[in-house]
């Protein structure tokens, strides 16, 4: 049974909701003093708190202040008898669920009191859910709750006890690494060896040598035997990062070990046995590479036996907040500072700007900025100048450029409409209606988009 605390000045008012809630079944109290509201809320747990915003002790807004500071799991809803709209819209910024005016439809506050109470329950699944996680699978630093990374954090879940191959996708700077880390450390693997290969970043000349070693004597500089990193993954996981740079010769190598489990060291007549999980990442199109004879098809399918895709950090904006203050703790803690957060201005840079390089960028940003700033709050100054360029207009379509490449236009659209959406939400203070109204949308298809695009900002 939901538990809620009512506080209101009226006592006609605490008397009818107290009536109208124990009618819907809620465990209901009342209280005229927001003091008392405050002692109640230190010493019992209430899943939703209903106060008026204006009361001569203390107002709404400095009680949901109060409120916030002793239990910020609390959801608060605000009732006023005038149409505020500053005062309401102040509210929702300080972390009201809602508010609703005075004189009210019984059936309106009861709808909008179980849309608040089901979102409370589902925040504590949520963190539940994400604690679990946390324990049984231990992501490291994978961090965001939306959409797109639950999905990423359900599959990882589902592929780690498997012997399936994997290959990860996603752009440079998306955490390719992590998630293969995660892969591995819960995987009946997760005591043997991870060891990581950047095959773009090796030599062509050298890479053979890499990965599979060599015996005396088989090329100038040799000077002894050398085990390979296959021969130091056994009974681990191998991870190739940038698998699509390998050219014909290596892939045909790397085919081999897949299929037979067996390599020769460069120079060598032995055969080497290993068993190794394989896991892969690219940023480039291996379908395209094969269409153009760049990458074998038969390697191809041994390593996609199972993709997961990453997301580009701009169609994880309600991500970024949660992964910036990641950053600043790790970086305050590893730099000695005492930068404890951004700066609510600076967050709204941030927000805005669009990530080429993804989350390694935005991790790149904030060490800069900590390690700069003078006060505990990171200021928008602090932020690099690349971040204050404004994009060109979203809604100017005079000069499209497409790379010689060409683009996904399903993808480009989609992020247009997903950015569209989040700026309207920002112009309206959280609002959904009225953001609706920006973007000359219903409220009903507003909302369908948000839901699509998996954006949770408030029921308003």
């Amino acid at each position: 049974m939901s538990k809620i605390l009512v506080v209101d000045d009226e006592l006609s008012m605490r008397e009818f909701l107290e009536i109208m809630l124990k009618k819907a079944g809620y465990d209901v109290e009342t209280v005229e003093d927001p003091n008392e509201a405050i002692l109640r809320v230190d010493s019992e747990n209430y899943d939703l708190v209903i106060t008026d915003v204006l009361m001569p002790r203390m107002d709404g807004v400095e009680l949901l202040r109060k409120i916030k500071e002793i239990s910020p799991e609390t959801t608060v809803l605000m009732m006023t008898a005038y149409a505020a709209t500053e005062t309401a819209v102040q509210a929702m910024k300080e972390g009201a669920y809602d508010y609703i005016t005075k004189p009210f439809k019984v059936d309106e506050i009861q709808l909008i009191i179980e849309k608040a109470l089901e979102k409370k329950r589902l925040f504590q699944e949520n963190v539940i859910l994400k604690q679990e996680l946390k324990i049984r699978y231990n992501f490291g630093n994978l961090i965001g709750s939306s959409a797109e990374m639950l999905k990423v954090y359900d599959l990882i879940q589902r592929v780690t006890e498997t012997k399936a191959n994997i290959l990860i996708t996603g752009e440079s700077g998306t955490g390719k690494e992590l998630v293969a880390k995660a892969i591995h450390h819960n995987s009946a693997r997760r005591d043997r060896p991870f060891v990581t290969v950047n095959c773009g970043a090796i030599p062509e000349n050298l890479l053979e040598s890499e990965l599979f070693g060599h015996v005396k004597g088989s090329f100038t500089g040799a000077v002894s035997n050398k085990m390979g990193l296959f021969e130091l993954a056994d009974r681990g996981t191998i991870f190739l990062d940038e698998v699509g740079e390998l050219t014909l010769t290596l892939q045909v190598k790397l085919l081999r070990v897949i299929q037979e489990k067996t390599f020769k060291r460069v120079g060598g007549t032995e055969e080497q046995h290993v068993d190794v999980r394989v896991i892969t990442a690219t940023n480039r199109d291996l379908e395209e590479e094969v269409s153009r004879a760049r990458f074998r098809e038969d390697l191809y399918y041994r390593l996609n036996v199972i993709q997961i895709k990453l997301p580009p950090l701009r169609r994880r904006i309600e991500d970024i907040p949660v992964l910036a203050q990641h950053f600043v703790e790790k970086y305050s803690l590893e730099l000695g500072k005492e930068v404890v957060k951004i700066s609510k201005e600076a967050m709204d840079v941030l927000i805005r700007y669009h990530y080429p390089g993804n989350v390694r960028e935005l991790e790149n940003i904030i060490e800069r900025s900590v390690a700069l700033e003078t006060s505990s709050i990171i200021l928008p100054e602090t932020l690099p100048p690349v971040v204050h360029k404004r994009e060109r207009d979203l809604v100017s379509f005079e000069e499209v450029n497409i790379p010689p490449e060409g683009l996904p236009i399903e993808k480009v659209v989609e992020d247009l409409e997903r950015r569209l959406l989040m700026s309207a939400l920002r112009k309206a203070g959280g609002v959904k209606k009225r953001a609706a109204k920006i973007l000359h949308l219903s409220f009903r298809s507003f909302r369908y988009r948000l839901e699509k695009y998996g954006i949770e900002l408030g029921d308003s």
